[in-house]
């Protein structure tokens, strides 16, 4: 079955189901993120995860070097920063931002020219092959709402990753 065939037996074009749910063994975040982009066009990208893989990094670049993404920021959590470290070089060809917080939310924002979308989603930014569930909407409310609250977390309870990775950096 091709990856166009998978991803259309668990979901409906955003035109046709602005909402929707779904319980899947079939698809990862990369998945749904790239599928999402193909239907808004180039957009710019908020997600919050608790933790991040190289695995979902290397599909986050070759998206972004599409040219679907024009921007990309993320939150991690806090307890996922040794990880993090590791992966700080990919990291930062990649996103734009990094932001630690204290924060064990799976969101997926994408603002497009004429479409916002709003993933909330159990998997975290890694590849798995367990059964997740997310909702998508193409909600302007929803969208609206999570980004003020993505938004807040970023500018009032985060630490922007690159003053951390500096510190660790100039210690060492």
């Amino acid at each position: 079955m091709k990856h166009s065939e998978i991803i259309s037996s668990v979901l409906s074009p955003l035109a046709d189901k602005p909402q929707q749910a779904y319980m899947s063994n079939l698809l990862q975040v990369a998945d749904i993120l790239q599928w999402i982009l193909n239907q808004t066009g180039p957009a710019s990208v908020k997600m919050a995860s608790f933790s991040i893989s190289e695995e979902f990094l290397r599909r986050l670049f070759f998206i972004k070097k599409s040219g679907l993404i024009k921007d990309i920021d993320i939150i991690l959590d806090f307890k996922a920063t040794n990880k993090t470290l590791i992966l700080w070089p990919f990291i930062e060809q990649t996103v734009e931002n990094c932001y630690l917080a204290s924060s064990h939310a799976k969101i997926l924002l994408v603002e497009g020219d004429n479409w916002t979308v709003s993933v909330v989603m159990s998997q975290n930014l890694t590849r798995g092959n367990r059964f997740e569930s997310g909702f998508i909407s193409t909600s302007p409310e929803v969208f609206s709402t999570l980004s003020g609250q993505v938004e807040y977390v970023i500018k009032n309870q985060s630490v922007p990753f690159h003053e951390v990775f500096e510190r660790t950096v100039r210690k060492n």
